[in-house]
């Protein structure tokens, strides 16, 4: 279940990932977090802030309009 939604399509890198640090603390721990990019830098940059900030990636997310979306899950 998606607990939150950050729409950050026609953002540059890092823009997408500054919102995730901002808003992962609004989902509950063990919540999903959805992001959609539109950026391809966003398909390295969120893997790789996940594994930097101890958050789960949960891979790919269903196409949002046809940008990506990538799934978080908080862990802390």
């Amino acid at each position: 279940m998606i607990e939150l939604e950050l729409d950050c399509r026609g953002q540059l890198c890092p823009l997408p990932v500054i919102e995730l640090a901002k808003r992962i603390g609004d989902a509950p721990i063990g919540g999903l977090v959805r992001i959609i990019a539109d950026d391809p830098a966003a398909a390295t940059d969120i893997p790789a802030w996940c594994r930097m900030r101890g958050q789960e990636y949960a891979g790919p997310g269903e196409a949002e309009a046809s940008a990506p979306s990538y799934l978080v899950r908080r862990i802390r």
